[in-house]
């Protein structure tokens, strides 16, 4: 099993999750996978734990991708390093299949990864940092994740994105120049109008788009990147409108 090639242009592609169409979502080895191929950007999640420490998981808690189901944000970072995850990639079978996390001994990619090794990796394989705080963040968090990431020499190939408009909000006020993308599943003028207030470019599931919507949002110098689109046909017809990325799990 591969990518599936399309035609995008000047379109940008972004692997979502890591490449998690064939990879464990979120883990080191599907981050890894996208930065091996000719991907723009790699998409992930971070949420903070109970002690403070920023950790890459989509869901609030780890039961569909784990072995073990716990709460990220009420839990110690050393519990959540103990999770093993499930290898829920087509590529590698359905987690249901498998008897237990012994079979997965040895491979320290499925561990629930933190910032650092997520950064670290996209910085070895030159790919920008497509970074979605999950949850609303407290401003003290955004400031010790800015930081955190800034420390490390990368700062300026991350582009942030939510769907907390508070944390866009926040984020703008640490980083004037930064690139900010409002995560939403739907589009309406009084989130165009929002966009245009705090300088934020648009973030929004590919269904709810069309090529008259990707217009209006250019003249006003929005950007447009669209989640999660895995159909060739659908990814190709997106391009052709003229959105600057594309999101997908397996698309290329």
């Amino acid at each position: 099993m591969n990518t599936i090639k399309i035609s995008k242009g000047s379109t940008k592609m972004i692997a979502h999750r890591g490449l998690s169409g064939l990879e464990t979502e979120n883990s080191i080895q599907a981050f890894i996978a996208a930065g091996n191929r000719s991907y723009y950007g790699v998409e992930t999640d971070v949420h903070v734990t109970k002690d403070g420490k920023f950790v890459v998981i989509h869901d609030d808690a780890t039961g569909r991708v784990a072995y073990d189901d716990i709460k990220v944000e009420e839990s110690a970072y050393e519990l959540v390093r103990k999770i093993r995850l499930r290898s829920l990639c087509p590529a590698a079978g359905k987690a249901e299949d498998s008897e237990g996390p012994w079979e997965e001994e040895g491979r320290q990619d499925l561990v629930i990864p933190n910032l650092g090794e997520y950064v670290r990796i996209c910085k070895k394989y030159e790919k920008r940092c497509i970074l979605e705080l999950k949850n609303e963040f407290r401003r003290e968090d955004v400031e010790r994740l800015v930081k955190e990431i800034k420390d490390m020499g990368y700062l300026d190939q991350v582009t942030f994105i939510s769907f907390s408009l508070n944390n866009m909000i926040c984020l703008r006020e640490l980083l004037p120049e930064q690139e900010l993308y409002y995560l939403t599943g739907a589009y309406d003028e009084e989130i165009h109008a929002a966009l245009k207030k705090h300088g934020l470019h648009l973030d929004i599931y590919y269904r709810a788009l069309t090529k008259e919507i990707v217009e209006s949002l250019h003249v006003d110098g929005i950007l447009v990147n669209c989640w999660t689109c895995d159909d060739k046909q659908d990814g190709e017809r997106l391009a052709e409108w003229g959105v600057e990325y594309i999101t997908s799990n397996i698309l290329e």
